[in-house]
């Protein structure tokens, strides 16, 4: 199956939206036609008027470490400002819409709530009603499908850059659907246009699409990593490392205090469908425990379909915490400065707290239901794909 993007239907056959306007253009690395030239080249060649570029997390380069503020700054390949949206400032303001007729959204984004590029998504449309300035968004897959539902939704008070609106964890919407989503259910009165793709269906993952994958950030290298991360994602709020500062970030979990042997055999006696574990040691060069040998578990997913991602997270670092009880413990803050990292990543306390009480995973994840069932319900009309 060969996916046609909505960058590659804009240069085809909708390049009219953009004939006359000065187009501020938001995007980053992975954002690339099928031949890998990306999007800001490819529109320049088309003679699209850029006057603007911003970036998201990471930065337009995408170089960034997580959670770091990236500033402003001139792009020496165009001479063109890049306005960061992720630093003091969220959304575009009048200053660096200054020149900017339109606004246009072309971002890989990996189908996961807590992967900011979807935040960013949300900001810029408020911004751009407020500036009123109209925003087309070019639609990309959603790369683990866009069928499963899986974890809570964010509960009041605890929004965040991580959680930016009651969406569950795995939403299974694409980033077209998403800018619909936010527009209705959050009465955004932006001028929004979605330039939709053409071929893909909701049950496709990205290798199915005949697009190439481009790592979308510095720790998300490959489509494994997007397979397992709205999950092995929450060991970000504890003091276990993530993988981070290895070549598979997310793929594998483990602390110098761990015995990644017995962790493995526990891990695996649950029979938990679609993974196995196996026990790995590792250094990581950068991020927690840096330098220091750790013990843990590589994951390995043979049927992703049957995998549910959240609760396999949840399963690792509560066996974890069985495993070590006295080191264990959550992160007390996030990088926003507020409640615990966990807790903004789950949009809410009750997965930290019951974990540490004791609660089963399963049970924790029965109470999701209810409100993944009332989610699906309300995301429905915004669907673009069958």
């Amino acid at each position: 199956m060969i996916v046609k993007t909505g960058l590659q239907l804009l240069l085809e056959e909708n390049l009219h939206l953009l004939r006359g306007r000065r187009v501020g253009l938001v995007t980053q690395p992975a954002a690339v036609l099928p031949d890998l030239t990306a999007c800001v080249d490819a529109l320049r060649q088309a003679g699209v008027h850029l006057t603007a570029l911003f970036g998201p997390e990471h930065g337009f380069g995408g170089a960034a470490a997580d959670g770091l503020a990236v500033a402003d700054a001139v792009d020496a390949r165009t001479g063109l400002p890049v306005w960061s949206l992720y630093g003091p400032v969220k959304e575009p303001t009048a200053a660096m819409l200054d020149g900017v007729d339109l606004l246009l959204f072309d971002m890989q984004d990996v189908g996961v709530r807590f992967y900011t590029y979807l935040s960013t998504l949300y900001h810029l449309l408020a911004g751009a009603a407020r500036q009123g300035r109209p925003v087309i968004v070019l639609d990309r897959p959603n790369p683990i499908d866009g069928l499963t539902l899986e974890g809570p939704l964010v509960q009041p008070g605890y929004e965040s850059f991580v959680g930016v609106a009651p969406l569950p964890i795995r939403h299974g919407m694409t980033v077209g659907e998403l800018a619909r989503y936010f527009c209705g259910e959050f009465a955004m009165d932006a001028d929004l246009t979605v330039v939709a793709m053409q071929g893909w269906q909701r049950g496709h993952w990205f290798d199915e699409t005949g697009l190439p994958w481009v790592s979308t950030s510095p720790a998300m290298p490959h489509l494994s990593t997007a397979t397992v991360y709205p999950g092995l994602c929450f060991v970000e709020g504890t003091n276990l490392s993530e993988g981070r500062g290895t070549a598979l970030p997310f793929e594998l979990c483990g602390a110098p205090w761990l015995d990644g042997y017995e962790l493995a055999a526990a891990l695996n006696r649950l029979d938990l469908p679609g993974v196995r574990f196996r026990p790995v040691y590792f250094e990581p060069s950068a991020s927690k425990h840096a330098g220091v040998l750790c013990q843990g578990v590589q994951v390995h997913v043979h049927d992703r379909r049957r995998l549910r991602a959240v609760e396999l997270g949840l399963h690792v670092i509560d066996a974890c915490r069985r495993q070590a009880p006295e080191p264990f413990h959550f992160l007390p803050t996030s990088w926003e400065g507020r409640p615990p990292h966990c807790d903004l990543l789950a949009g809410g306390p009750a997965l930290r707290t019951e974990l540490l009480a004791g609660e089963p995973v399963r049970a924790l994840a029965s109470t999701w239901t209810a409100e993944l069932a009332a989610f699906a319900d309300r995301r429905a009309r915004y669907l673009l794909y069958g």
